[in-house]
């Protein structure tokens, strides 16, 4: 008997290890993948149409959200994101669990769109790691980290109140979060 896939969204704040749990869940679970956004924003070196992103037009992007395509969109630096539904809908047919790593707003447009979608919000052991996290990196100045730690709480505070989030998952040691996380899949059948 065919089994249908799902839809999985990882959420939280910068810092908290949103990437390297959706790249780890890919590796252990059957019949996954990314899900493949779209966006306006121009290619860089080593994007590759269609696997980085699908890259189209402001106009495009535009006519295709007035169609009503895309499960969630949102506008980061001028440039517009979008995820695709009919892509991930069939392919969730087709029994395959999409991965899809999105902020808290776009988490909450996918909760009405697909309400059958697992929906999990990752947070750090503290705000004190998360600084650290975030400092560790060193790719941006301290007045940025500080941004980021004051989007943080507030990203906390509207997957918290909002409802739009099934679980919770704080992310102190990769391997511990994603074997829950794989728990959490598996229960949630």
């Amino acid at each position: 008997m065919h089994q249908p896939g799902r839809l999985i969204v990882i959420s939280g704040p910068s810092g908290t290890g949103k990437t390297s749990i959706c790249n780890e869940l890919l590796k252990r679970l059957p019949r996954a993948r990314w899900s493949t956004s779209c966006t306006t924003r121009p290619m860089r070196p080593g994007d590759v149409d269609g696997q980085t992103y699908h890259f189209v037009s402001c106009d495009e992007f535009m006519q295709m959200k007035q169609r009503g395509e895309f499960l969630e969109t949102a506008e980061y630096l001028g440039h517009f994101y979008g995820t695709p539904a009919e892509p991930v809908r069939q392919a969730v047919r087709d029994g395959v669990y999409i991965i899809l790593e999105i902020e808290v707003q776009g988490g909450a447009q996918v909760a009405r769109q697909m309400p059958e979608s697992i929906r999990i919000f990752v947070l750090p052991p503290t705000m004190e790691t998360l600084k650290a996290r975030l400092a560790g990196r060193k790719t941006e100045s301290e007045q940025q980290q500080a941004k980021r730690l004051a989007e943080a709480d507030g990203e906390i505070g509207f997957a918290r109140d909002s409802g739009c989030y099934q679980y919770f998952v704080t992310n102190d040691e990769l391997d511990i979060t994603v074997e829950e996380i794989l728990q959490l899949i598996a229960s949630a059948k």
